[in-house]
């Protein structure tokens, strides 16, 4: 297991804090989807924030980096599940 200040490239990493509706939502839609994740709890991690800056370019919150590489930086909860859909392995 990954520890709150590290991430692992082979899972889903979202960097959020509990202040923040967004990230909220999009926390709830994966819980709800049973997706096995990272979340970096900004208001705990001193340096996720400019973790999280250094991934997206901006302050915005919810950041979420997928295991491919590519990440949103507050996304609507269709374009998160749209996402995981395509993550998905081929039954």
């Amino acid at each position: 297991m990954t520890s709150p200040t590290e991430s692992s490239p082979a899972r889903i990493t979202m960097y959020g804090a509990a202040w923040c509706g967004d990230c909220r939502r999009s926390k709830a839609l994966l819980d709800r989807r049973g997706v096995d994740y990272d979340y970096v709890d900004l208001e705990v991690v001193i340096e996720g924030a400019e973790r999280a800056k250094a991934i997206s370019g901006r302050t915005n919150i919810p950041v979420v980096v997928f295991p491919d590489g590519t990440h949103f930086t507050e996304p609507t909860d269709a374009e998160l599940g749209a996402k995981l859909d395509a993550l998905e392995p081929a039954a």
